[in-house]
């Protein structure tokens, strides 16, 4: 087919795939192929999206659109209308189908989607228009998801230290030779610092662009459009910074490299009021756009090292999030898919409370938890929080709770800028909330109130003390963590790295023991609530 309204090929790039050197261009021709990108409302209702998430992607989109027609491509770009019509397309897969129907190419070309569902869905739109399809590898990534799916199936158990060895050795990161340097592949043990009573002292914030005249524009048209979304009420979009394009996401880079990098292993755990960034690079939502590469970030944290800019420590913390982490949870999921997304082996069945979506409780009033008040409302002035905020903040005391495992993958989703569902999912299900049943961690990642006190200050600024379990000053974290033990003895009470908590329980008494299933069972009904946004 020839002519102005035809294409050789439609080239698909999805909003997580703004990579100018993807394997969708191997072989296209300006000329003759038409690269095909489309904002439609229901990938931001999908989840009920934090606002700046929904920036980031339509921003970015915009900036990858432009670059891309200024080198000469022919761009069919939808935009996505400030008015919700009655009869507009909602979904990428109406989207698609139309603009199939309109360039009658010969073939649809896309690189593997970061999610499951866009998966199925796109060969079965291209198959049902009657046109030939084509999935490409997505290689961005360090490891090819076969690769993965191999080293998987050699395994009895898939564990991060073994598969991120293996990684240093096939990509020749911080080796000498066939040893690593500094003569350890880990050094986590160096990696687990907290501030002393002085805090983090001053710290340079990351820098980040200031929104041009398309990144505004979209700013405008999400504060109208999403304007009931989570973010809207937190004036999140006023603070709105985030790289939007490749350039953008070399130079914070630059920047982490610059004036946080060096203090990053040391304290990347730790916490304290009022300081989101602390030293945390704040790449991983470029990444995930694919606006910068890992393996650019992997040897420039490399560099910073060899030259005396980075303790190895700091590095190989940095590199092991990367290289290993990062990827690892990238092969899982799409090793255990399906069957991951549904995964809820500690029967959990509550509901999200309403504070994780608006920073209040049902009642209006504010989260009572300082730790909990820091992170829920830093995730929606922000949509950030560090992985420690995550897993043992907010992700620990939904586990705790025993909300269901699906709920809180929603959330985490919905609120974060750097959520994809590749990465987002087996953090969530696997990691956070142990619903695989342990194929990604051997036990759960569950504690007292204790291990929030030791890694930050904010038991310092709270009502409640962490040490109690009982009584008005009881921590809410504490009494649902023995509550959590109770709950789930039988399971984990012979488990080989999980008994020695387990046995710390058998010391409490019966009566004692249901004081606290009473006092947790409060909690349930103080903290609840209909969190959900469907």
């Amino acid at each position: 087919m020839t002519g102005p309204d035809a294409a050789r090929s439609l080239l698909v790039v999805l909003g997580d795939q703004l990579d100018a050197d993807s394997a969708l261009f191997d072989g296209a021709d300006p000329a003759r192929d038409v690269l095909w990108m489309a904002e439609v409302a229901g990938e931001a209702t999908h989840v009920w999206s934090h606002q700046s998430r929904i920036t980031l992607f339509l921003a970015a989109m915009r900036h990858f659109a432009a670059e891309r027609r200024a080198e000469g491509w022919r761009v069919d770009y939808r935009e996505l209308p400030a008015e919700a019509e009655e009869d507009a397309v909602d979904s990428l897969d109406e989207a698609l189908a139309g603009a199939i129907a309109r360039w009658r190419p010969e073939r649809v070309v896309w690189v593997q989607p970061g999610e499951y569902r866009l998966r199925l869905a796109l060969p079965q739109v291209v198959e049902a228009a009657g046109v030939r399809g084509e999935e490409r590898a997505d290689r961005h990534f360090m490891v090819e998801s076969d690769w993965f799916a191999r080293w998987a199936s050699r395994r009895k158990t898939l564990r991060l230290e073994h598969f991120y060895r293996e990684q240093r050795r096939r990509f020749d990161v911080l080796m000498d030779g066939d040893a690593p340097v500094g003569g350890q592949f880990n050094f986590d043990a160096d990696n687990r610092r907290r501030f002393d009573a002085r805090g983090p002292g001053l710290i340079e914030p990351p820098r980040g662009p200031r929104p041009d005249p398309v990144t505004r524009e979209v700013i405008k048209l999400v504060e109208y459009r999403f304007a009931d979304h989570p973010g809207s009420d937190h004036g999140a979009l006023s603070r709105f910074d985030w790289p939007v394009t490749s350039a953008q996401a070399e130079q914070a880079l630059d920047d982490f490299l610059a004036h946080r990098a060096p203090g990053f292993g040391a304290y990347q755990d730790a916490m304290w009021t009022d300081a989101p960034w602390l030293y945390h690079s704040r790449l991983s939502a470029a990444m995930n756009l694919k606006l910068i590469s890992p393996l650019t970030v992997v040897r420039a944290v490399e560099r910073a090292y060899r030259d005396a800019r980075m303790p190895l420590a700091a590095a190989e913390g940095f590199i092991r999030q990367v290289l290993g982490w990062r990827e690892f949870v990238r092969g899982l999921y799409w090793w255990a898919m399906p069957g991951f997304a549904e995964g809820n082996a500690l029967g959990a069945e509550g509901r999200l409370p309403t504070f994780y979506w608006t920073g209040r409780l049902a009642d209006g009033s504010g989260i009572p938890m300082h730790c909990l008040d820091q992170a829920v409302g830093q995730t929606l002035s922000l949509g950030y929080a560090h992985h420690i905020q995550r897993l043992m903040v907010t992700g620990l005391f939904a586990q705790l709770l025993g909300v269901h495992p699906r709920a809180v993958h929603d959330w985490y989703l919905a609120v974060y800028v750097d959520a994809v569902e590749w990465v987002e999912l087996p953090n969530v299900i696997g990691m956070s909330q142990h619903a695989d049943g342990g194929m990604m961690a051997s036990k759960p990642y569950v504690a007292s109130g204790r291990y929030i006190e030791r890694m930050s200050d904010y038991c310092r600024h709270c009502r409640f003390d962490p040490g109690e379990t009982l009584g008005e000053q009881a921590c809410p974290f504490t009494t649902l963590y023995w509550d959590f033990l109770d709950r789930h003895q039988s399971r984990f009470a012979h488990h080989p790295r999980t008994a020695l908590q387990w046995k710390h329980l058998e010391r409490i008494e019966p009566e004692r023991r249901e004081r606290i299933r009473r006092a947790a069972e409060d909690w349930r009904r103080r903290l609840g609530g209909d969190g959900s946004h469907a």
